[in-house]
This record gives C-alpha cells, sequence and structure tokens, in this order.
C-alpha cells in the first residue's frame, strides 16, 4: 500500500498483525492499452480505530490520498 500511494514506511517496527482482510481488486483498462491493478482493503477483522495515529508517528506530515 505505500508503494501504491508513494509514501515511505510510516514505521519501522509495524505492530499491526492482519487478521482475515478483505481486498477488492480493480483491474483498469488505460487508454494506452495497458491495465492497472488497484488494491483496496475493505475490512479486516483485526482492525483498532486509533484516531491520530498518524500525526503521532508522523508529526508535522501530511496524511496520504
Amino acid at each position: 500500500m505505500e508503494k501504491q500511494h508513494g509514501v515511505k514506511h510510516l514505521t519501522l517496527s509495524p505492530d499491526f498483525d492482519p487478521k482475515e482482510p478483505i481486498i477488492h481488486v480493480s483491474l483498469i483498462n488505460t487508454e494506452q492499452s495497458s491495465t492497472e491493478i488497484e488494491w483496496d482493503v475493505q475490512a479486516c477483522k483485526s482492525f483498532n480505530l486509533d484516531n491520530g495515529r498518524w500525526l503521532r508517528l508522523r508529526p508535522n506530515e501530511k496524511v496520504p490520498s
């Protein structure tokens, strides 16, 4: 995901272990006759809301879109 969105690692020591992620994969045909792949995490049983995590780990950095 980091590579797809062009951002560096959020942390060198991740504390997240995904359990049963549900991923939606889209295949997009481009005008250049190639195919792009987009991965979207739809759900994950180990998700925990942690408001402000980005700000704590990356102060003063813009949240990627």
